[in-house]
Order: C-alpha cells, then structure tokens, then sequence
C-alpha cells in the first residue's frame, strides 16, 4: 500500500472528512513518528508493533559495480518490530 491509497481508503471509510482532513492527519501522523525517531526515542503502536532505531557501526563496503572499497560511515537506521497481535494475524491459516 502507498500513501495516496491509505488517504483513499481513509476517505472512503470517514466521509464526513475531505481529502484534505485526512492527508493532514496522515502527514501529521508520519511526521511524529520519523520527529520521535531522530530524537533516538521509540513509537509503540499496541496491537500493531513498535518504531525504533538501531546503530550501525562504521565499516568497509563494497562498490558492485567497480569493486572498489568504500568507507561507509556509521549511522542510525529505523527498525520495526511487529506487536504480538500483528504477529497472530498474520500466521492465521
């Protein structure tokens, strides 16, 4: 799913708001949790799962196409982890 259908699908389900309600109330939404984020915090959704950022040390890479070695720096990348009830509905059979 990408953004502009979970607004359409948001609409559909609330139509007492217009396009422009809900891709605020989205935009608002994502702009908190990548805020929370890169102030090293966590995002926990119950029922869903939780937002957090993980350290990657500094290493050596590789270019794939030169095969030149490349310093890569160390940095913070986000991570998720599913919440137990995510977890169940998707192994439902």
């Amino acid at each position: 799913m990408i953004r502009s259908e979970l607004v359409r699908m948001l609409v559909e389900e609330n139509p007492g708001l217009s396009v422009r309600e809900v891709e605020k109330v989205v935009t608002v939404f994502f702009d908190e949790i990548v805020g929370r984020l890169s102030q090293d915090g966590r995002v926990e959704l119950r029922g869903f799962g939780a937002f957090s950022t993980r350290a990657r040390d500094a290493r050596t890479g590789r270019n794939p196409r030169t095969g030149e070695s490349v310093d890569v720096d160390a940095k913070r990348v986000p991570y998720f982890k599913p919440g137990k009830e995510m977890r169940v509905r998707l192994n439902v059979s």
